[in-house]
């Protein structure tokens, strides 16, 4: 995505068209109520000009006071109002004009530019340009009343104390302070809480509302709220209502708590002024509801209507309780009432759509920022960001992301975190680590729950050494932290043991610890079984003992992790190794000791050493199930028949019952050798244990009944030995899941597919007595198709697909096959396009037949599977 697509607009619901365009309109609004379009335009191009250094275009400017103070109090479209870029250009602008010949700064200037660098925390340099000012000459035009603006610029800088010496030589001198100067550095001494040289600066000026109001303010400070009040009653009627002397009680008193008390005042002086102050002092004090209440009796009693930025405050407050439908409100309500949005009200809309979920109108109206004079905030861009991550759209979440930078703003915690949880989840992981650089040149140290996550990430994709430089990323602010979370430890060791770095898994494992973690059994196998499988035995001897030393595990559990992990290594003597330490150290090995060793010599295709150790064990005591089950499944996957019969016959002797995965195991590998005759007895067996009988074992008899007629023999000569013949046919069907039922399936099976009518009655025998799978229809379906049937093969498949089976590829497969070898090459083709559709290929054989027979039968169409 490029940055032009942000800017551009996208397609919108008819809803939110509506929505965005009123919005739209309103904030457009604000434009149309401001300065003259002409006036407007031309302060821009002066910023212009000073930005781009235009001289030509700079000395044809007429200057004059009036234009230095236009340009200084103009905010251009666009720039970031009280930023550091902002205030540069009009600082720059300041030195220029005042370096003009035909032009001298005047006091008024002066202050505009005093409050500019206070309003953006400049005292400092405040003060260094009054002591520049201090030192121009006499007879320069900027010296006229220089006092005066000397005691304002270190009032204004904070240092009203340096004003008042300044003062105290003017006085010397028969100089004296004009009105606005003397009410700037009262209320700087008020501030500055200096109230008692605030006291003695008042008594000697003339009293005035302003004077009044400055000293009512110095009181509330003070918490002297009677003396506020009682001065608040000399003043006349309209100007204690109307002016902010009322107004600073108030506020001070709700700041307090107090607010029955600045209740009776809002009562004594009804005025929109005093509300607003009013309004002020709750929204400040969390009382929204009071302040809503308030509001709704005001208009309907009074039709009061706040002005812009009282709505701004109490919507910045619902917006932060998430009371969106108040929010909602108030937004129509200063649409309805024509109240001109200002900034602070352009943003809180967008922070409510975002959160309300309309994020395509948030981005609508953002997109066209420059034009509607949005200049969004923090929270905007902390809202948007988070909006559009919930939305799934990350890539604009990024831009968003980038243009907040390039204004200075950095997402916030919450933010931050989310944003890079939302793209480790996506995969998006060069954009992850673009956002935690980018986070750490700003300073801004990422949470190590990100570092966490985005180290998961890395080693799941298996970017191995990206997820191990991740704690260096952190530097040390963090080390520990990231390590607070198990994930980091787990991800790190399996990441360490792929690239085969296993030597400092050891010291990964006992850190783990420290940090209160426990390793899991599969984190030690896995870390046992990498170090074995690189010979790095005295290693894992020396991490067996130092775990030992600590109490997290019982020793037992200890020696049988690191067998198991040293047997999954097929490291058999390493597994005898930690058998014999634990024998020495006096624990005695349990039933699980000796499965796992026996396991390990299994694995290891030691079936000598297997075989000594299991007649071992057995001389020293008697044998349970579990063994027996771990040793002839051990054969059986060695390939051993004839000694996993032998033991299975011995287990069975002793009266123990061996688990369906051993049956199902011993038939797979006596099919595969072709010993039917034994397989009839195992099944035979497994019918007296009285368990149900697995899909499993079913399916892999039916897969040699359809390879070929051995085992339908061996069926029959094990049935004419029994007492079948005796048995009546209804009665097969109650007894169960049993050697007959399977008996009489494999038989209909083997010799009825081909003349079986109603195919459905097998399907219904088979589910009802054993769990059908998709392997069971496939096997089905190679049976009609072994015997020609394709066109019941293909209303088998479509009864497999109603009741919820999914084809897999060896499905469409056997279907493609059967019509290739009936010669219906169009229903292959047909077959072969739904496969493909499917995400499936044909086998090497399928494919061959399809072939041929599309040469045989002059068949033009191709299809290639990639």
């Amino acid at each position: 995505m490029t940055k032009s697509k942000i800017d551009a607009s996208t397609a919108l619901t008819p809803a939110a068209t509506a929505i965005a365009d009123s919005f739209r309109d309103w904030f457009l609004s604000r434009d149309r109520r401001a300065a003259p379009s002409s006036s407007a335009a031309a302060l821009d191009a002066i910023y212009a000009a000073v930005a781009a250094d235009d001289t030509a275009a700079l000395d044809a400017l007429p200057l004059s006071e009036e234009l230095v103070l236009a340009v200084l109090r103009h905010r251009p479209r666009g720039a970031s109002g009280g930023g550091d870029a902002l205030l540069l250009l009009r600082l720059r602008f300041f030195d220029w004009s005042g370096n003009r010949r035909r032009y001298s700064h005047t006091r008024a200037v002066y202050h505009a530019v005093f409050r500019l660098l206070s309003r953006a925390r400049r005292a400092a340099v405040v003060v260094d340009w009054l002591r520049l000012f201090s030192n121009a000459s006499a007879s320069s035009p900027a010296r006229s009343r220089f006092h005066d603006t000397l005691v304002v610029g270190y009032a204004v800088a904070g240092d009203p104390q340096r004003g008042l010496s300044i003062l105290g030589r003017m006085r010397f001198q028969g100089l004296n302070l004009d009105a606005f100067s003397s009410h700037v550095l009262l209320n700087s001494l008020v501030e500055a809480s200096l109230h008692e040289y605030a006291d003695s600066f008042a008594r000697h000026l003339v009293s005035s509302p302003v004077t009044t109001c400055i000293r009512i303010k110095s009181f509330c400070r003070q918490a002297r709220f009677s003396d506020a009040v009682d001065l608040l009653d000399t003043l006349p009627f309209d100007q204690a209502s109307s002016g902010p002397a009322a107004g600073s009680i108030i506020t001070e008193l709700c700041r307090r708590g107090r607010f029955s008390e600045a209740a009776r005042l809002v009562e004594r002086f009804p005025s929109s002024g005093v509300y607003g102050a009013w309004i002020h002092g709750l929204v400040e004090a969390g009382r929204v509801d009071a302040t809503l209440q308030f509001l709704s009796d005001k208009k309907e009693n009074e039709g009061y209507i706040p002005e812009g930025h009282r709505y701004d405050k109490l919507m910045c407050r619902l917006l932060r309780k998430n009371r969106l439908g108040e929010v909602y409100d108030l937004l129509v309500e200063m649409m309805e009432e024509g109240i001109a949005p200002g900034r602070s009200t352009m943003n809180a809309a967008l922070c409510f759509f975002c959160k309300a979920g309309l994020v395509e109108v948030a981005a609508h109206l953002y997109r066209s920022r420059m034009e509607l004079g949005v200049n969004p905030n923090k929270d905007v861009y902390n809202n948007l960001i988070r909006a559009l991550c919930r939305a799934g759209d990350t890539e604009e979440a990024c831009l968003v992301l980038e243009q907040a930078m390039m204004k200075g703003y950095f997402p916030g915690c919450q933010t931050f975190t989310m944003f890079a949880n939302v793209l480790c989840q996506e995969g998006k992981l060069d954009k992850v680590r673009v956002l935690l650089d980018r986070a750490l040149k700003q300073e801004a140290c990422p949470t190590d729950s990100v570092l966490a996550k985005y180290l998961v990430a890395l080693c799941k994709s298996g970017d191995v050494e990206a997820a191990i430089a991740v704690p260096q990323m952190a530097g040390s602010k963090s080390p520990k932290g990231l390590y607070r979370y198990e994930s980091t430890y787990k991800s790190l060791i399996r990441a360490l043991i792929l690239i085969k770095r296993v030597d400092v898994l050891p010291r990964l494992i006992l850190e783990m610890q420290d940090m209160g973690h426990v390793p899991s059994r599969s984190l030690y196998l896995s870390v046992v079984c990498a170090m074995c499988e690189v010979s790095r035995y005295a290693e894992v001897l020396e991490l067996l003992n130092i775990q030992l030393q600590r109490t997290e595990l019982h020793p037992r559990l200890c020696y049988n992790y690191f067998i198991s992990g040293a047997g999954h290594a097929k490291k058999a003597d390493m597994a005898r190794e930690v058998y014999n330490q634990m024998e020495r150290a006096g624990i005695e090995p349990s039933g699980e000791s000796n499965m796992l060793l026996l396991m390990s010599y299994l694995r290891s295709k030691r079936i000598g050493d297997a075989l000594n150790f299991f007649n071992l064990i057995r001389d020293k005591k008697a044998l349970g199930t579990k063994l027996y089950n771990t040793f002839i499944s051990g054969l059986c996957e060695a390939r051993k028949p004839e000694q996993a019969m032998v033991f299975w016959r011995e287990a069975r002797e002793k009266g123990l019952v061996p688990s369906i995965c051993c049956y199902e195991q011993l038939v797979l590998l006596l099919c595969s050798v072709q010993d039917y005759d034994n397989v009839v007895k195992i099944v035979d067996d497994f019918r007296e244990t009285g368990r149900p009988v697995s899909a499993f074992l079913c399916n892999v008899l039916l897969l040699h009944t359809l390879k070929g007629v051995d085992l339908v023999k061996a069926w029959k000569r094990s049935r004419d030995q029994s007492e079948q013949a005796t048995v009546k046919p209804e009665e097969i069907k109650g007894r169960g899941v049993g050697r007959y039922l399977i008996g009489e399936l494999i038989m209909m099976f083997a010799g009825g597919i081909r003349n079986l009518n109603d195919l459905e009655d097998l399907e219904e025998d088979l589910e009802r007595h054993f769990p059908v799978d998709i392997f069971t229809y496939n096997m089905l379906l190679r049976g009609l198709s072994v015997v020609g049937r394709m066109d019941s093969a293909s209303n088998m498949f479509e009864r497999l697909c109603r009741k919820g089976y999914e084809p897999n590829r060896w499905t469409f497969d056997i279907m493609i096959h059967g019509f290739c070898k009936n010669g219906d090459i169009d229903e292959a083709e047909r077959w072969m396009e739904a496969m493909h559709r499917n995400g499936y290929y044909p086998t090497w054989y399928t494919m061959r037949l399809y072939n041929n027979l599309v040469l045989r039968t002059g068949y033009r169409k191709d299809i290639s599977f990639v």
